[in-house]
């Protein structure tokens, strides 16, 4: 669950930093993983929240900037990587309960539309996989800047758990995984031609 809300953020970031550069006709953009922060929060006990970050794999993004339907994003996450600053809970996602990480050690998102909304807004939709399964997810990326060779984004969307097949712990964690993604990428090729 929490790998899913990950990799949808992820997305989101990617598109915004894909755009972030006006003026070229179509731009390549590396995500960083270094720089690139992948949070989740979901409810626990239906009290409290529990949050937690992911490492991006690797990322890249072209946008077209005079027509966004021929960009793509595709990011890949490390499920391993979960961390919520808590050892024991950490292992325990890892495990088959929850992220399955020895069978799926990787989250995989790749765009399949992006439309620029209003204002700096965008809307990535997108195929994510995680265990296996491969739903569609709608990312809101609702920020972007970029200075000379590197841009950022950030970008948010909420997945359902079990859409997954993340049902372990029943109501005790919430279904609803929150995901916000703060993307940096580096322009590899700017101005360069689609084909």
């Amino acid at each position: 669950m929490i790998a899913a809300a990950s990799l949808r953020v992820f997305l989101a970031v990617s598109l915004v930093a894909a755009s972030l550069c006006p003026g070229a006709w179509a731009s390549a953009w590396a995500l960083d993983p270094s720089a690139t922060r992948i949070e989740f929060s979901v409810r626990n006990l239906s009290v409290a929240r529990v949050d937690g970050t992911f490492r991006l794999a690797s990322g890249h993004v072209t946008l077209d900037d005079e027509d966004p339907s021929r960009s793509t994003i595709e990011a890949v996450i490390d499920a391993a990587s979960v961390d919520t600053s808590e050892p024991k809970r950490d292992a325990h996602l890892r495990s088959a309960d929850f992220l399955d990480v020895a069978r799926y050690p990787t989250i995989a998102f790749r765009s399949t539309r992006i439309e620029r909304a209003d204002g700096g807004h965008w809307r990535v939709t997108g195929a994510l996989t995680l265990l296996g399964r491969t739903r569609p997810v709608l990312l809101d990326v609702d920020s972007s800047t970029s200075e000379g060779t590197r841009g950022s984004a950030h970008a948010t969307t909420t997945i359902d758990r079990r859409d997954f097949g993340i049902t372990y712990a029943g109501f005790a964690v919430g279904k609803q995984v929150v995901l916000t993604i703060d993307a940096v990428g580096m322009n590899t090729a700017a101005d360069a031609s689609l084909e």
